[in-house]
């Protein structure tokens, strides 16, 4: 994949990927958030799946159990908790600040456990990322009130994210990309829903025009285009230098946050943007690096 190529891919997956965040508060608004995201993942993955056959894509052998775990992992617990996070008073902003906070975790786990390389370059950049949106963090419970519960939501979310793309870097499903998105999605449906049937009400769900809106976007947007760029850049790239995508998300997602739902958007969240700007250059920059076994 050519450079040129590659950062635009990036720059839509960072649109696509932020914009879920302010689409969860319009989903919450009008359903439980488990509930939600366990017909929106079935759906996506029926989709996926039933446009995977029509390619003639499942008649190889495919990791379904694999893709299973990992759907599970990745989209049943990072989406999960972070839905529930969100349905609390907690903003699309600081939401989408903590999750791109995984690239700290996932660049020192993936040198012991991938053979990832982790320069002092990148240990640099991670810190000032990590820095800055831990300034933000600390501002906005403090002075805008932000729930405390929904963040400790966030980071059990995150925790989620970061063992599933450990997991997926290093188990390297052997699918069709449509496949292993689908696959996951499904599986990720079939436990969130049966989950959300037992846990929330059903009749809290307002069928309309919002419910519509968003589980189209979430559907078509998010499950479907956001997870497969995802996945493209995560097989095309080591798993540091991939999910170091998110630190682009925070100034994408505070003014997508301030712009549409007229979230607050101060000096302090401004300042905190320019220890994790330079983050990203220092982070993403590209080294060479020895290849990184599929399997320990």
């Amino acid at each position: 994949m050519s450079r040129p190529l590659y950062l635009t891919l990036v720059a839509l997956f960072v649109l696509t990927w932020s914009s879920a965040f302010v689409a969860t508060k319009f989903a919450v608004a009008v359903s439980p958030p488990t509930l939600f995201l366990g017909i929106r993942f079935l759906l996506a993955g029926a989709l996926l799946l039933a446009w995977a056959a029509a390619r003639g894509e499942l008649r190889r052998r495919i990791p379904w159990l694999t893709l299973a775990w990992l759907g599970v992992l990745n989209q049943g617990g990072y989406q999960g908790l972070a839905w529930n996070a969100m349905a609390e008073p907690l903003s699309s902003g600081l939401a989408n600040v903590i999750a791109s906070t995984a690239p700290i975790a996932v660049a020192a786990l993936a040198a012991p456990l991938l053979g990832e390389r982790l320069t002092l370059r990148r240990i640099l950049g991670l810190a000032l990322g990590f820095a800055g949106v831990a300034f933000l963090v600390r501002h906005r419970i403090a002075v805008t009130g932000e729930s405390a519960l929904g963040v400790a939501l966030m980071i059990g979310s995150l925790a989620a994210m970061v063992a599933g793309t450990i997991a997926f870097k290093r188990v390297s499903p052997s699918a069709p990309l449509m496949v292993v998105v689908g696959a996951q999605q499904l599986a990720a449906g079939a436990a969130l829903l049966p989950l959300g049937l037992a846990i929330e009400d059903p009749a809290a769900m307002t069928v309309g025009v919002q419910f519509a809106a968003a589980m189209a976007w979430q559907i078509g947007v998010v499950s479907i285009g956001a997870l497969m760029l995802w996945f493209l850049l995560l097989r095309r790239g080591s798993a540091g230098s991939a999910t170091a995508l998110h630190f682009l998300m925070p100034p994408v997602g505070l003014i997508m946050g301030w712009a549409i739902l007229d979230e607050p958007l101060g000096a302090a969240d401004l300042l905190s943007i320019v220890p994790i700007a330079i983050g990203i250059r220092l982070a993403t920059r590209v080294e060479s690096a020895p290849p990184i076994p599929a399997r320990a």
